[in-house]
């Protein structure tokens, strides 16, 4: 497993806590020496247009430095993205978040979607056809959802409980590919008061036992949510443990 980070993201852009000084830190802190840090490029205006509008793209330009960091998210996912596709798996360390994004319009701290622009891009490019998206975070990815309604190559699943997570992967085993929109804010010390640490652990084993099973081990992580510092860094670490290990549940 290896993580894609840009310097870049350590930057605080805006005024939320997506953005906070520190959030970026409390991982790295925990994952530094044991992963393999891989540095992104930005995405380029036609990689956003594979999901957004032009119109949707104009404005998040007009949000000046916001914007520079957004390019470099989008960068960041289809970097782990591609990674994957190569048998190598990835976590991107980025932000600001994506999955609240849709076609032309976004809200809760996201401006474009990461993982469904990178998601898009694997498939217009051949590289997969069939997608698992997965989303641990407190919060229903509206965005990743409207943008892939319809599409019956791409399915969007948000994560209610590790039965519900198991439940999903049982019947998406055609996929080629498995995208986790990994969000870590239903820890039971940050917003969602439900999840304890060993949950995350015991998802990312879940997800990447499937996609060794069925999709050639090709999976690949982007963070969204997750806003208290003192066991952000301790959940992420966490859920790569268990991408490393395979299914912990046994």
């Amino acid at each position: 497993m290896k993580v894609v980070f840009h310097d870049l993201y350590r930057s605080v852009y805006d005024y939320d806590p997506a953005a906070a000084a520190g959030r970026m830190e409390s991982i790295v802190d925990e994952l530094a020496g044991l992963y393999e840090f891989v540095e992104p490029q930005p995405a380029a205006e036609e990689d956003i247009l594979l999901v957004h509008s032009q119109e949707h793209l104009e404005w998040v330009k007009r949000r000046g430095p916001l914007y520079e960091v957004a390019m470099y998210s989008a960068g960041g996912a289809i970097k782990a993205g591609e990674m994957a596709v190569q048998g190598d798996p990835a976590f991107a360390l980025v932000r600001p978040p994506g999955h609240h994004a849709s076609r032309d319009s976004s809200w809760g701290f996201c401006w474009f979607n990461n993982i469904a622009i990178a998601v898009e891009k694997l498939r217009r490019l051949g590289s997969v056809k069939k997608v698992l998206i997965v989303d641990t975070d407190l919060h229903f990815g509206d965005g990743t959802d409207n943008l892939f309604e319809g599409n019956s190559d791409v399915y969007y699943y948000s994560v209610y409980n590790i039965k519900g997570l198991e439940e999903c992967l049982s019947i998406n085993r055609d996929c080629d590919l498995i995208a986790v929109s990994a969000g870590f804010d239903k820890h039971k010390d940050d917003w969602g008061l439900i999840y304890s640490t060993e949950d995350f652990a015991i998802m990312g084993g879940m997800i990447s036992n499937h996609a060794r099973k069925f999709c050639q081990g090709r999976f690949f992580a982007v963070l969204e949510g997750g806003y208290n510092h003192r066991v952000l860094g301790k959940n992420v670490k966490a859920m790569l443990e268990g991408f490393d290990l395979g299914n912990t549940t046994g």
